[in-house]
């Protein structure tokens, strides 16, 4: 696979998790959030089972300890990303959620540099500026004053950087994407049901009316887009997949202007268009910068 095709499933992943701002929203009226969570994890990890099983029996690389960290260490970054999004969508629109959420484009790249020691191509840099810079016109450029659920999607935006950063450690090392998402979900879920029997009171009925938005976000939000997340970091780096995830927070804000009536103000365009352009930077100049360093190692051919 390419890097290009790699980025172009990225920007489906992010695609189809913007439908899931809307799903999670909505669901909220109905079920509590650790059930939701813990159900829709727990059908994508048996909608991606079959196909873990798969690359099992095809993978040249054992599971080591140290890879069962990382699966580990991945479910939990999920899930803690999952988990205080879910919540913070009780106290803040869908719109604000995307956005604050998309703030992992620039904590990718300063997780590489703090903890990782790498320093990613310099292009990232202002790709990341200018994709939050698009984030947050999609706003209007004026956010409401912060509430609590502002607060926890912070957080959230923290996790997420966590998780995509693992998870490409994770998947670079082993090969194993789906065992990887398997893992996670598997995590996830097993946490999230935990905290649900203990906190929360559930009804077959709760679970029937939210069972649209657990079998799309499940499925898809959860089973596809991951997978296509993980499946897509084997061949770019963690920050430029940081970069066109991000734009999730445009197809979020869309759909919630369309779903849910959410306006979308005239910046919002601007937003769009600069993370578009954001996209087409940290994928065209890397390219072009690649396909020109063996030119200036070729022999100069006056010679004398």
């Amino acid at each position: 696979m390419t890097r290009i095709q790699a980025n172009l499933l990225l920007l489906l992943a992010a695609a189809i998790w913007g439908g899931g701002f809307v799903a999670q929203s909505t669901a909220m009226k109905v079920i509590g959030p650790f059930w939701f969570i813990g159900l829709r994890f727990a059908i994508a990890a048996l909608a991606v089972l079959p196909f873990m099983l798969l690359e099992v029996r095809k993978a040249p690389v054992k599971t080591s300890s140290r890879h069962f960290k990382l699966y580990l260490m991945t479910g939990l970054a999920l899930f803690g990303g999952a988990v205080t999004q879910q919540i913070g969508l009780l106290t803040t629109t869908v719109t604000n959620s995307s956005f604050i959420t998309g703030l992992y484009v620039v904590i990718v790249p300063l997780i590489a540099v703090v903890f990782l020691r790498r320093s990613p191509h310099w292009i990232i840099w202002p790709g990341a500026i200018m994709a939050v810079s698009g984030i947050y016109l999609l706003s209007g450029g004026e956010l409401s004053a912060l509430s609590t659920g502002d607060l926890l999607t912070v957080i959230c935006a923290i996790f997420w950087a966590g998780q995509i950063t693992l998870a490409g450690i994770a998947v670079s090392e082993t090969g194993r994407a789906l065992t990887l998402s398997f893992a996670q979900f598997a995590t996830t879920a097993v946490c999230a049901l935990a905290v649900a029997m203990v906190t929360e009171p559930i009804g077959w009925a709760a679970v029937w009316d939210a069972a649209p938005e657990i079998l799309y976000v499940g499925i898809f939000s959860s089973g596809v887009a991951f997978s296509l997340q993980i499946i897509g970091q084997r061949y770019t780096t963690s920050s430029q997949a940081a970069i066109f995830l991000s734009s999730e927070a445009l197809f979020g804000a869309s759909l919630g202007a369309l779903l849910l009536g959410e306006t979308m103000p005239a910046l919002g365009y601007v937003g769009c268009a600069l993370m578009f352009a954001a996209m087409l930077l940290v994928e065209i100049v890397p390219e072009i910068a690649r396909r020109r360093a063996p030119e200036r190692l070729k022999p100069s051919q006056n010679l004398g």
